[in-house]
């Protein structure tokens, strides 16, 4: 078999998977969810079996006891977390506005000049502002109630997803040999290094960074709970399911956190400072402490990648895109960097003779002739 006819026939398999997701995304979170949470934890059954337990029982363990930590965070947090957001769009414009007056009044003279000659309305402005961000979020929580998390798709959440996953968990080794004995002899070893650069990219992104969002979602939620501020265990959990994306957890629920302190604690500087040490501990932990322990050095994921990756699989795919954002986005890059690797070792690139030699390194001082001519 040719190598264009092998390429027909693989871009045409991806084209009918893409198709066959895109058909069936309204009924796939579930069984998406349950085997993004059975990759999660597989390392976990894989301890339990060198301990002594069997596979079987090490799934059932894990599943009950992920059953009742979801059921324990349904009771307790979901209606405390409900309520805060709801609280919050509904005062967000008051907040927006003492926030802009608090900032006004410390506005440097010269300012205020320049924007009363400009003949911009700022309170308007802000008001309008508020408004319309307040609206937003109410639209968004409309969405989710009555969209992807209606009634229907959270009772199937909550009865197939444990179950897709205890079954993902018991058959996880069995299905990963079937899939490989389903492999091409002649490209197994080429295959087999892609799929191991994939899961390093994978597991380091799925399982390494999704702890370190879960450990500082609860130490931002705890920590701004415990010092008083309005809407803490919100704006503690969004940080944390942020930090996903390199910089965005800290920075969005920092802004946030200190915005509403500076309105509810002024002229408290000690509480305000107490809310902004929270985020830099945060920082702290995870610079030197989480990511370099549980991510590792690298991931292979440039996080202007991850989110082009969320936004379109979000795009064409909803929530399940979500989903399938991280994953896809994981195994492109591998194969994007293994694709390179080839190009630069063919004939397109070194010529027909081969003899083209190896790439030059780029010079920041200029092309080569520049740094050819340059003085020593």
């Amino acid at each position: 078999m040719t190598l264009q006819r092998q390429v027909l026939i693989w871009a045409a398999c991806f084209a009918v998977a893409v198709l066959v997701l895109w058909l069936l995304s309204p009924i796939l979170l579930p069984f998406l969810a349950g085997f993004v949470l059975a990759y999660f934890l597989d390392p976990i059954a894989d301890r339990l079996q060198k301990w002594g337990f069997s596979r079987l029982t090490a799934a059932l363990l894990i599943v009950i006891v992920a059953l009742l930590a979801l059921v324990a965070a349904l009771v307790i947090f979901v209606p405390m977390l409900v309520d805060q957001v709801g609280r919050f769009a509904s005062e967000l414009p008051a907040l927006i506005q003492s926030l802009a007056a608090r900032l006004n009044a410390w506005a440097p003279e010269w300012m205020k000049e320049a924007v009363n000659k400009s003949g911009t309305d700022i309170q308007a402005s802000v008001t309008q502002f508020a408004g319309k961000a307040a609206d937003w979020i109410l639209s968004v929580l409309k969405t989710l109630l009555s969209g992807g998390l209606a009634l229907v798709n959270l009772v199937s959440l909550l009865v197939v997803t444990p179950i897709v996953a205890f079954y993902m968990l018991v058959d996880w080794d069995r299905m990963i040999a079937t899939i490989d004995s389903w492999v091409p002899r002649d490209y197994v070893d080429t295959v087999r290094e892609l799929g191991r650069d994939v899961n390093a990219a994978m597991a380091g992104f799925i399982r390494g960074q999704g702890t370190v969002c879960l450990v500082l979602g609860i130490f931002y939620a705890a920590g701004l709970t415990l010092a008083g501020l309005k809407f803490g265990l919100a704006i503690g959990l969004l940080a944390g399911a942020l930090t996903f994306i390199p910089y965005a957890g800290a920075m969005t629920g920092g802004v946030l956190a200190i915005g509403v302190a500076l309105v509810q604690f002024w002229p408290d500087y000690w509480a305000i400072g107490l809310v902004a040490g929270i985020f830099a501990v945060g920082q702290f932990l995870e610079g030197n402490f989480l990511s370099p322990k549980l991510v590792g050095k690298s991931i292979g994921l440039h996080p202007v990648w991850l989110m082009f990756a969320l936004f379109a699989f979000g795009y064409a795919f909803g929530f399940v895109g979500l989903l399938l954002a991280v994953p896809m986005a994981a195994a492109a890059g591998v194969l994007v960097r293994f694709a390179l690797k080839q190009y630069l070792a063919s004939r397109l690139y070194l010529g027909v003779d081969g003899a083209g030699g190896s790439p030059v390194p780029v010079d920041p001082a200029g092309p080569p002739e520049a740094i050819e001519n340059r003085p020593a």
